[in-house]
């Protein structure tokens, strides 16, 4: 019998609900190595998502520490109403998205004023500034997209969850999952061939 990414995680880590329940309640309360055991227990499956979210492991990284630094601070508004691992996944998303969204306007600023004379080449005579640039077009255009349809796209297309999870994990209808995922390749198919 296959199991969600999601809900294959907790039994995984050998958590059940009551337990993850337990987990945090001894979180809040301040006890020492409890947060520690959160971490170790969900740490690898969200850096998995970052690094395929951000493209490099140093911002996956440093992203990776924002994502238990808010849950540590929203921690107390987790109610239990779903899977510890599914809110944190939920709150890994958001602050990726917000980092990408923030990224892709940076990056924008900085290459207005590129020149294009100066286009590096690397030891396969591929041309590194045309793969940063593809790049930059695939984030602007991801940036473009509506919210919801790129959130549906990047945890469908990109992490390869299923429809049932992306909904779980965004809060909609299965159905509007897919609708979502597939305006996002529309849309994108659109943009990058501008």
């Amino acid at each position: 019998m296959a199991t969600s990414k999601l809900t294959g995680h907790a039994s995984a880590t050998g958590g059940s609900r009551a337990a993850e329940l337990l987990l945090v309640e001894r979180c809040r309360g301040g006890e020492l190595g409890a947060f520690e055991e959160l971490y170790r227990q969900h740490s690898s499956r969200l850096f998995s998502l970052a690094v395929r979210m951000l493209g490099n492991q140093a911002d996956a990284e440093d992203q990776l520490q924002e994502i238990f630094l808010s849950a540590h601070r929203k921690l107390e508004s987790f109610r239990g109403e779903s899977a510890l691992g599914t809110w944190l996944y939920r709150l890994a998303m958001n602050q990726l998205l917000d980092y990408v969204r923030s990224r892709a306007a940076r990056t924008g600023q900085l290459t207005d004023g590129l020149d294009d004379a100066t286009v590096l080449a690397d030891a396969g005579g591929h041309r590194l500034a045309d793969r940063a640039i593809e790049r930059i077009d695939l984030e602007r255009a991801l940036a473009e997209l509506p919210d919801g349809c790129r959130a549906a796209f990047l945890l469908h297309d990109v992490e390869g969850l299923e429809h049932k999870e992306v909904s779980d994990v965004l809060g909609i209808a299965e159905g509007t999952s897919k609708s979502q995922v597939h305006k996002a390749r529309l849309r994108l198919r659109g943009l990058l061939r501008r």
